[in-house]
């Protein structure tokens, strides 16, 4: 009952307009002083919420999605992919998959993914004849791919709340993420086979291909460099996102040549403010877990659903309904920071792998980043095209239908989470 109560509340303060650090963090305050738990672990908290080392990955990937974004790397992996697939049946659909997924391996964002490939992609497609909500549904949702594929901002977040391995939890990203961008190619070849009304595009001769592959080809480097040297070890998610940082500099002003210094000043301004808002929330959530902690609510909701839910499959599917009502109310970092720190000790009793169930959290955050009314994706996209927020909701609906099902195929077939980080 009280753990209802306090999410009630929570969710009031939230609908309510309250930012959601100082949402988390004055609740988890008055939860202190109702307790007469001594104050003094409210600035030990605060300070050793951003005290992290592993965290400092998040900023770091932030502001290198922001130079490539800036610097318009998204036209030029665009038109390579598309000089190799445009000539296909939905072709510029799946070139629009492919750039997604491949800027997903080099930024982490879902909003710099969305927002770059967006910005080419969308009149493209529109002037080909595609239909306006199924472009605007496909961007949203292959903008999601930016926190499956690795490196992923949230699976950061989601490491250092439930303290798992942030490289376990991205190399276990991998084939889903690789999963579901084939169903969104798939979905989109069908659907352009169906629904027709699209110009093809026409095919690229070779001297085309090799040209525009050959201006694209850093970025890929820089993808490859990240992942691979995630996989073999040579350097921590850290790290990675450090020489990340450094290559996206090297690649945008030195050998495209395509950002100013105004445009590097405003990606480390905008940077700066997305990092202050993160860290901000992130002290705000350690206090109020350090509150519920106390409670032994995070205890009391693990013995609840160990006591009366017995299956990991009905385990799975309350938290995957849970998860998706959730995501109609709060935005992705919200869900991640309130219900990771209850849900986690559950999956123990269950005999269900922390690291299989990070991946699974993260495929539903992407179903709330793409469900109304605060899908942050659907406004990416809205505000890219400048067209009705029901055009965007209407167009997302099938992706939505496409990860749920995914999840399904996860439960069915553990290994393709867990078979890279873990057996290979």
């Amino acid at each position: 009952m009280t753990a209802l109560l306090i999410l009630a509340a929570l969710l009031a303060l939230l609908l309510a307009g309250v930012p959601i650090a100082f949402a988390l963090g004055g609740l988890g305050l008055v939860l202190l002083l109702l307790n007469d738990v001594s104050l003094i672990m409210v600035p030990q908290g605060l300070y050793s919420a951003v005290d992290n080392f592993i965290l400092l990955a998040a900023p770091l990937f932030i502001l290198m999605s922001n130079i490539l974004l800036k610097g318009g790397v998204g036209r030029d992996l665009f038109a390579a992919v598309q000089s190799w697939v445009g000539h296909w049946p939905g072709g510029i659909a799946v070139a629009t998959v492919i750039s997604c997924a491949i800027f997903a391996a080099i930024s982490g964002s879902s909003v710099a993914t969305a927002a770059t490939i967006g910005v080419v992609a969308i009149p493209e497609m529109i002037e080909r004849g595609y239909k306006p909500h199924f472009v605007y549904g496909l961007l949203a949702a292959g903008g999601t791919l930016g926190i499956l594929i690795p490196p992923s901002i949230p699976m950061i977040v989601l490491g250092v709340v439930v303290e798992e391995s942030i490289i376990s939890l991205f190399l276990a990203g991998i084939v889903p993420g690789l999963l579901l961008a084939s169903a969104f190619i798939a979905f989109s070849v069908l659907y352009a086979h169906f629904a027709g009304g699209f110009t093809p595009y026409p095919r690229a001769s070779w001297g085309e291909r090799l040209r525009a592959t050959r201006r694209a080809l850093p970025t890929f480097g820089l993808a490859a460099t990240i992942i691979i040297g995630i996989y073999m070890g040579v350097f921590t998610p850290t790290e990675a996102a450090g020489i990340g940082f450094s290559l996206s500099l090297l690649l945008t002003v030195f050998i495209l040549r395509s950002i100013t210094w105004v445009q590097i000043k405003e990606a480390v301004v905008e940077s700066m403010r997305t990092t202050v808002t993160l860290l901000l929330i992130l002290a705000g959530a350690k206090v109020f877990g350090k509150a519920i902690t106390l409670l032994r609510i995070p205890h009391d909701v693990s013995h609840l659903l160990a006591t009366n839910i017995d299956s990991a499959a009905v385990f799975v599917v309350v938290v995957c309904l849970v998860l998706l009502l959730m995501g109609f109310f709060l935005e992705a970092l919200a869900m991640t920071l309130i219900m990771a720190p209850v849900l986690y000790p559950a999956l123990m009793p269950l005999g269900i792998d922390p690291i299989w169930f990070g991946v699974v959290f993260v495929i539903m955050i992407e179903c709330a980043l793409i469900t109304p009314p605060v899908g942050l994706n659907l406004f990416v996209i809205q505000s890219i095209a400048k067209t009705d927020l029901m055009q965007v909701i209407r167009g997302a609906w099938p992706f939505i239908i496409i990860m749920i099902t995914t999840i399904a195929l996860l439960y069915l077939v553990p290994d393709l989470a867990l078979y890279i980080p873990f057996k290979l």
